[in-house]
Protein backbone atom coordinates (compact mmCIF):
# COMPACT_ATOMS: atom_id res chain seq x y z
CA UNK A 1 0.00 0.00 0.00
CA UNK A 2 2.75 2.58 0.59
CA UNK A 3 4.17 1.67 -2.84
CA UNK A 4 0.95 2.58 -4.61
CA UNK A 5 0.72 5.98 -2.33
CA UNK A 6 4.09 6.46 -3.89
CA UNK A 7 3.50 6.06 -7.44
CA UNK A 8 0.19 8.17 -6.66
CA UNK A 9 2.13 11.08 -5.21
CA UNK A 10 5.00 11.05 -8.05
CA UNK A 11 2.30 10.98 -10.34
CA UNK A 12 0.59 13.73 -9.35
CA UNK A 13 3.79 15.59 -8.73
CA UNK A 14 4.32 15.06 -12.48
CA UNK A 15 1.09 16.33 -13.17
CA UNK A 16 1.82 19.96 -11.53
CA UNK A 17 5.22 19.96 -13.01
CA UNK A 18 3.31 19.83 -16.57
CA UNK A 19 1.33 23.19 -14.74
CA UNK A 20 -1.98 20.47 -14.44
CA UNK A 21 -2.04 21.77 -10.75
CA UNK A 22 -5.16 23.58 -9.04
CA UNK A 23 -5.17 27.28 -10.43
CA UNK A 24 -6.76 28.72 -6.61
CA UNK A 25 -8.12 32.03 -5.64
CA UNK A 26 -6.04 33.72 -2.67
CA UNK A 27 -7.08 33.23 0.80
CA UNK A 28 -6.53 33.86 4.43
CA UNK A 29 -6.76 31.39 6.94
CA UNK A 30 -9.28 32.18 9.61
CA UNK A 31 -8.91 29.40 11.66
CA UNK A 32 -6.57 26.39 12.13
CA UNK A 33 -7.63 22.75 14.11
CA UNK A 34 -6.17 19.48 14.61
CA UNK A 35 -8.80 18.06 11.91
CA UNK A 36 -9.07 20.94 10.02
CA UNK A 37 -8.17 24.41 8.39
CA UNK A 38 -10.73 27.19 7.17
CA UNK A 39 -10.14 29.43 4.43
CA UNK A 40 -11.21 32.87 4.12
CA UNK A 41 -11.91 34.71 1.06
CA UNK A 42 -13.36 37.54 1.55
CA UNK A 43 -11.94 40.62 4.10
CA UNK A 44 -12.85 40.29 7.43
CA UNK A 45 -16.14 41.40 8.43
CA UNK A 46 -17.35 41.94 5.02
CA UNK A 47 -20.95 42.67 4.54
CA UNK A 48 -23.36 39.86 3.08
CA UNK A 49 -24.23 36.78 3.97
CA UNK A 50 -21.52 33.82 4.76
CA UNK A 51 -21.45 30.52 2.23
CA UNK A 52 -19.25 27.82 3.66
CA UNK A 53 -18.30 25.23 1.27
CA UNK A 54 -17.81 21.29 3.12
CA UNK A 55 -15.93 18.81 0.90
CA UNK A 56 -15.73 15.47 1.62
CA UNK A 57 -12.78 14.31 4.36
CA UNK A 58 -11.27 12.18 1.40
CA UNK A 59 -10.14 14.42 -0.98
CA UNK A 60 -8.78 17.74 -0.79
CA UNK A 61 -10.71 20.95 -0.82
CA UNK A 62 -9.22 22.88 -4.25
CA UNK A 63 -12.09 21.20 -6.11
CA UNK A 64 -14.23 24.03 -5.02
CA UNK A 65 -11.35 26.30 -6.67
CA UNK A 66 -10.24 24.37 -9.11
CA UNK A 67 -9.01 27.13 -11.91
CA UNK A 68 -11.02 30.25 -12.49
CA UNK A 69 -13.28 29.25 -15.23
CA UNK A 70 -14.69 26.46 -13.05
CA UNK A 71 -14.40 27.47 -9.61
CA UNK A 72 -16.81 27.56 -7.09
CA UNK A 73 -15.59 30.44 -5.11
CA UNK A 74 -15.32 32.38 -7.72
CA UNK A 75 -18.75 32.19 -8.98
CA UNK A 76 -20.20 33.03 -5.08
CA UNK A 77 -17.40 35.75 -4.82
CA UNK A 78 -18.92 37.25 -7.73
CA UNK A 79 -22.51 36.95 -6.28
CA UNK A 80 -21.03 39.18 -3.55
CA UNK A 81 -21.24 35.75 -1.06
CA UNK A 82 -18.87 36.02 1.72
CA UNK A 83 -16.78 32.32 0.95
CA UNK A 84 -15.30 30.16 3.54
CA UNK A 85 -13.84 26.70 2.40
CA UNK A 86 -13.30 24.30 4.71
CA UNK A 87 -10.04 21.95 4.16
CA UNK A 88 -9.87 18.54 6.12
CA UNK A 89 -6.82 17.55 7.50
CA UNK A 90 -5.08 13.88 7.47
CA UNK A 91 -5.41 12.35 10.64
CA UNK A 92 -2.09 11.82 12.24
CA UNK A 93 -0.65 10.22 15.10
CA UNK A 94 -1.25 13.14 17.70
CA UNK A 95 -4.92 13.31 16.77
CA UNK A 96 -7.05 11.81 18.54
CA UNK A 97 -9.49 9.47 17.15
CA UNK A 98 -12.10 10.95 15.10
CA UNK A 99 -15.68 10.07 14.35
CA UNK A 100 -18.76 11.63 13.12
CA UNK A 101 -18.99 13.63 16.20
CA UNK A 102 -15.80 14.86 16.20
CA UNK A 103 -16.34 15.59 12.64
CA UNK A 104 -19.63 17.12 12.56
CA UNK A 105 -20.22 18.51 16.46
CA UNK A 106 -17.38 19.74 16.63
CA UNK A 107 -15.11 20.48 13.63
CA UNK A 108 -17.65 21.31 11.58
CA UNK A 109 -19.13 23.46 14.68
CA UNK A 110 -16.06 24.97 15.18
CA UNK A 111 -15.85 25.89 11.53
CA UNK A 112 -19.41 27.46 11.86
CA UNK A 113 -18.54 29.45 14.49
CA UNK A 114 -15.53 30.97 13.03
CA UNK A 115 -17.17 32.49 10.09
CA UNK A 116 -19.82 33.66 12.51
CA UNK A 117 -17.15 35.55 14.60
CA UNK A 118 -15.39 37.21 10.99
CA UNK A 119 -18.99 39.07 9.57
CA UNK A 120 -21.65 40.81 10.61
CA UNK A 121 -23.84 39.79 13.71
CA UNK A 122 -26.29 37.98 13.02
CA UNK A 123 -25.58 37.54 9.27
CA UNK A 124 -26.85 34.44 7.69
CA UNK A 125 -25.10 31.07 6.58
CA UNK A 126 -25.67 28.95 4.09
CA UNK A 127 -24.15 25.27 4.03
CA UNK A 128 -22.37 23.63 0.67
CA UNK A 129 -21.68 20.03 0.84
CA UNK A 130 -20.04 17.82 -1.73
CA UNK A 131 -20.57 14.05 -1.27
CA UNK A 132 -19.81 12.90 1.96
CA UNK A 133 -19.21 16.64 3.13
CA UNK A 134 -22.88 17.23 2.61
CA UNK A 135 -23.98 14.73 4.95
CA UNK A 136 -21.72 15.79 7.66
CA UNK A 137 -23.33 19.62 6.97
CA UNK A 138 -26.31 17.88 7.18
CA UNK A 139 -25.90 16.69 10.87
CA UNK A 140 -24.25 20.06 11.52
CA UNK A 141 -27.71 21.55 10.61
CA UNK A 142 -29.76 19.00 12.35
CA UNK A 143 -27.95 19.76 15.59
CA UNK A 144 -27.68 23.35 15.02
CA UNK A 145 -30.30 24.69 13.13
CA UNK A 146 -30.24 28.17 14.53
CA UNK A 147 -26.57 28.39 12.99
CA UNK A 148 -27.68 27.54 9.76
CA UNK A 149 -29.85 29.52 7.49
CA UNK A 150 -30.24 27.34 4.28
CA UNK A 151 -28.13 23.57 2.79
CA UNK A 152 -27.17 22.88 -0.61
CA UNK A 153 -26.23 19.25 -1.08
CA UNK A 154 -24.63 18.55 -3.80
CA UNK A 155 -24.69 14.64 -5.06
CA UNK A 156 -24.53 13.92 -0.94
CA UNK A 157 -25.81 10.90 0.54
CA UNK A 158 -28.56 11.39 3.37
CA UNK A 159 -30.05 7.73 3.13
CA UNK A 160 -28.05 4.27 2.55
CA UNK A 161 -30.49 1.49 2.77
CA UNK A 162 -31.08 -0.06 -0.78
CA UNK A 163 -31.20 1.68 -4.04
CA UNK A 164 -29.95 4.47 -1.52
CA UNK A 165 -26.70 3.28 -1.36
CA UNK A 166 -25.68 3.33 -4.60
CA UNK A 167 -22.86 1.06 -6.21
CA UNK A 168 -20.95 1.06 -2.72
CA UNK A 169 -24.20 0.70 -0.51
CA UNK A 170 -23.47 -3.34 -0.40
CA UNK A 171 -20.14 -3.18 -0.59
CA UNK A 172 -19.42 -0.87 2.13
CA UNK A 173 -22.54 -2.42 4.66
CA UNK A 174 -20.48 -5.61 4.32
CA UNK A 175 -16.80 -4.13 4.97
CA UNK A 176 -15.45 -6.11 8.23
CA UNK A 177 -13.23 -3.50 9.76
CA UNK A 178 -10.42 -4.40 12.40
CA UNK A 179 -11.44 -2.53 15.30
CA UNK A 180 -7.92 -1.84 16.86
CA UNK A 181 -6.45 -0.63 13.44
CA UNK A 182 -9.52 1.13 12.05
CA UNK A 183 -10.62 3.03 14.68
CA UNK A 184 -7.07 4.30 16.33
CA UNK A 185 -5.32 5.13 12.84
CA UNK A 186 -6.20 6.16 9.81
CA UNK A 187 -6.77 4.45 6.45
CA UNK A 188 -4.66 5.73 3.47
CA UNK A 189 -6.51 6.87 0.65
CA UNK A 190 -5.06 3.99 -1.78
CA UNK A 191 -6.63 1.67 0.07
CA UNK A 192 -10.44 3.48 -0.48
CA UNK A 193 -9.49 3.91 -4.30
CA UNK A 194 -9.07 0.15 -4.42
CA UNK A 195 -12.52 -0.82 -2.59
CA UNK A 196 -14.42 1.92 -4.71
CA UNK A 197 -12.55 0.39 -7.87
CA UNK A 198 -13.23 -2.95 -7.15
CA UNK A 199 -16.71 -2.59 -6.02
CA UNK A 200 -17.41 -0.37 -8.89
CA UNK A 201 -15.18 -0.09 -11.83
CA UNK A 202 -17.29 1.29 -14.27
CA UNK A 203 -17.38 4.34 -12.68
CA UNK A 204 -13.97 5.16 -10.49
CA UNK A 205 -11.99 3.02 -13.60
CA UNK A 206 -13.58 3.04 -17.26
CA UNK A 207 -15.12 6.21 -16.92
CA UNK A 208 -11.98 8.21 -16.22
CA UNK A 209 -10.48 6.21 -18.85
CA UNK A 210 -13.69 7.08 -21.38
CA UNK A 211 -13.48 10.41 -20.92
CA UNK A 212 -9.91 10.79 -21.43
CA UNK A 213 -10.69 9.76 -24.83
CA UNK A 214 -13.72 11.98 -25.40
CA UNK A 215 -11.80 14.77 -24.29
CA UNK A 216 -9.19 14.55 -26.68
CA UNK A 217 -10.76 16.47 -29.40
CA UNK A 218 -11.58 19.54 -27.07
CA UNK A 219 -8.47 21.14 -25.63
CA UNK A 220 -10.34 22.73 -22.98
CA UNK A 221 -12.23 19.72 -21.93
CA UNK A 222 -8.64 17.91 -21.92
CA UNK A 223 -6.96 20.27 -19.45
CA UNK A 224 -9.70 20.38 -17.60
CA UNK A 225 -10.07 16.26 -17.67
CA UNK A 226 -6.17 16.17 -16.55
CA UNK A 227 -6.69 18.84 -13.41
CA UNK A 228 -9.45 16.38 -12.36
CA UNK A 229 -6.96 13.60 -12.70
CA UNK A 230 -4.63 15.17 -10.76
CA UNK A 231 -6.66 16.29 -8.10
CA UNK A 232 -7.56 12.57 -7.75
CA UNK A 233 -4.36 11.68 -7.18
CA UNK A 234 -4.14 13.99 -4.44
CA UNK A 235 -5.51 11.60 -1.69
CA UNK A 236 -6.41 12.72 1.89
CA UNK A 237 -6.31 9.28 4.14
CA UNK A 238 -9.51 8.93 6.03
CA UNK A 239 -9.77 8.69 10.00
CA UNK A 240 -10.62 4.94 10.68
CA UNK A 241 -12.81 6.06 13.43
CA UNK A 242 -14.91 8.08 11.32
CA UNK A 243 -14.94 4.87 8.42
CA UNK A 244 -16.20 3.01 11.00
CA UNK A 245 -19.00 4.58 12.09
CA UNK A 246 -20.21 5.86 8.68
CA UNK A 247 -20.00 1.95 7.58
CA UNK A 248 -21.73 1.30 11.32
CA UNK A 249 -24.04 4.04 11.39
CA UNK A 250 -24.78 5.06 7.77
CA UNK A 251 -24.58 2.20 5.27
CA UNK A 252 -25.37 -0.53 7.51
CA UNK A 253 -28.46 0.64 9.54
CA UNK A 254 -29.68 3.87 8.07
CA UNK A 255 -29.50 5.43 11.08
CA UNK A 256 -29.66 9.09 9.53
CA UNK A 257 -32.79 8.91 7.29
CA UNK A 258 -34.70 6.62 9.87
CA UNK A 259 -33.82 9.44 12.60
CA UNK A 260 -32.24 7.16 14.86
CA UNK A 261 -28.65 8.15 14.66
CA UNK A 262 -27.30 9.88 18.05
CA UNK A 263 -24.50 12.63 18.16
CA UNK A 264 -23.97 13.85 21.71
CA UNK A 265 -26.57 12.67 23.10
CA UNK A 266 -29.16 13.87 20.56
CA UNK A 267 -31.15 12.35 17.88
CA UNK A 268 -30.41 13.13 14.43
CA UNK A 269 -33.03 13.00 11.70
CA UNK A 270 -35.36 14.14 8.52
CA UNK A 271 -37.81 15.92 11.31
CA UNK A 272 -34.21 18.01 12.97
CA UNK A 273 -34.14 19.85 9.76
CA UNK A 274 -36.11 22.74 9.49
CA UNK A 275 -34.31 25.07 7.04
CA UNK A 276 -34.10 25.64 3.48
CA UNK A 277 -32.72 22.20 1.29
CA UNK A 278 -31.69 22.38 -1.96
CA UNK A 279 -30.50 18.65 -3.35
CA UNK A 280 -28.21 18.57 -6.55
CA UNK A 281 -28.52 15.51 -8.08
CA UNK A 282 -26.99 13.37 -11.78
CA UNK A 283 -30.60 11.34 -12.26
CA UNK A 284 -28.08 8.72 -13.96
CA UNK A 285 -25.97 8.46 -10.95
CA UNK A 286 -25.15 5.24 -9.66
CA UNK A 287 -22.88 6.61 -6.69
CA UNK A 288 -25.17 8.77 -5.40
CA UNK A 289 -28.38 7.96 -7.04
CA UNK A 290 -31.39 10.41 -6.46
CA UNK A 291 -32.91 7.63 -4.32
CA UNK A 292 -29.79 8.01 -1.85
CA UNK A 293 -31.53 11.97 -1.08
CA UNK A 294 -35.17 12.20 -2.37
CA UNK A 295 -36.38 9.85 0.66
CA UNK A 296 -34.84 12.07 3.61
CA UNK A 297 -36.16 15.14 1.69
CA UNK A 298 -39.99 14.05 1.62
CA UNK A 299 -39.82 13.51 5.46
CA UNK A 300 -37.51 16.50 6.40
CA UNK A 301 -39.52 18.85 8.48
CA UNK A 302 -38.71 22.03 6.19
CA UNK A 303 -41.37 22.84 3.95
CA UNK A 304 -38.93 24.47 1.82
CA UNK A 305 -36.99 21.99 -0.41
CA UNK A 306 -35.87 21.76 -4.18
CA UNK A 307 -34.12 19.66 -6.46
CA UNK A 308 -31.71 20.73 -9.54
CA UNK A 309 -30.73 17.66 -12.11
CA UNK A 310 -27.35 17.88 -14.00
CA UNK A 311 -26.11 16.57 -16.44
CA UNK A 312 -22.96 14.38 -17.97
CA UNK A 313 -20.20 16.62 -19.19
CA UNK A 314 -16.71 15.82 -21.57
CA UNK A 315 -13.50 16.72 -19.38
CA UNK A 316 -14.52 16.26 -15.62
CA UNK A 317 -12.76 12.40 -15.47
CA UNK A 318 -15.30 11.54 -12.44
CA UNK A 319 -19.02 12.17 -12.88
CA UNK A 320 -19.38 12.42 -8.81
CA UNK A 321 -17.59 15.38 -9.36
CA UNK A 322 -19.26 17.26 -12.37
CA UNK A 323 -21.77 19.71 -10.55
CA UNK A 324 -18.60 21.22 -8.89
CA UNK A 325 -15.68 21.52 -11.90
CA UNK A 326 -18.24 21.18 -15.49
CA UNK A 327 -18.25 24.30 -17.55
CA UNK A 328 -21.62 23.41 -18.27
CA UNK A 329 -22.36 23.44 -14.54
CA UNK A 330 -20.48 26.67 -13.98
CA UNK A 331 -22.63 28.30 -16.74
CA UNK A 332 -26.30 27.06 -16.10
CA UNK A 333 -26.01 25.29 -12.64
CA UNK A 334 -24.50 27.51 -10.01
CA UNK A 335 -26.56 30.42 -11.38
CA UNK A 336 -29.59 28.71 -10.54
CA UNK A 337 -28.09 27.26 -6.75
CA UNK A 338 -26.85 30.50 -6.24
CA UNK A 339 -30.23 32.38 -6.86
CA UNK A 340 -32.07 29.89 -4.83
CA UNK A 341 -29.14 30.82 -1.67
CA UNK A 342 -29.69 35.08 -2.58
CA UNK A 343 -33.28 34.10 -2.17
CA UNK A 344 -32.86 32.53 1.30
CA UNK A 345 -30.21 34.08 2.82
CA UNK A 346 -31.42 37.60 1.92
CA UNK A 347 -34.92 36.95 3.91
CA UNK A 348 -35.51 36.65 7.78
CA UNK A 349 -35.14 33.38 9.18
CA UNK A 350 -38.45 31.17 9.40
CA UNK A 351 -40.02 27.89 9.22
CA UNK A 352 -42.95 27.83 6.73
CA UNK A 353 -45.92 25.89 7.19
CA UNK A 354 -47.59 25.82 3.94
CA UNK A 355 -47.19 23.82 0.94
CA UNK A 356 -43.46 22.17 0.30
CA UNK A 357 -42.12 24.28 -2.13
CA UNK A 358 -40.31 23.07 -5.58
CA UNK A 359 -38.66 25.45 -6.47
CA UNK A 360 -35.51 25.74 -8.98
Amino acid sequence: MRAADHARRLTGAWLEALGLGPRSTPARVLHAAPLFDLLAFAAPHAPGPALLLVPAPIKRAYIWDLAPAVSVVRRALERAFRVYLLRWAEPGPRVAPAGLAEYTAGALGAAVAAVARDGPRGAALGLVGHSLGGTLATILTALHPDRVAALVLVEAPLCFAGAGGGALGPVLAALRLDALACRAGAIPGTALDWVAASAAPELFVWARWADRFASAADPAAWLLHHRVERWLLDEVALSGRLLADVVEQLYRTDALRRGTLTIGGRRIGPDRVPVPVLAVVDPVSRLVPPAAVLPFLAAARTRDTALLAHPAEVGTALPHVTALVGRRAHQALWPQILDWLEARLARPARRPTGARARAA
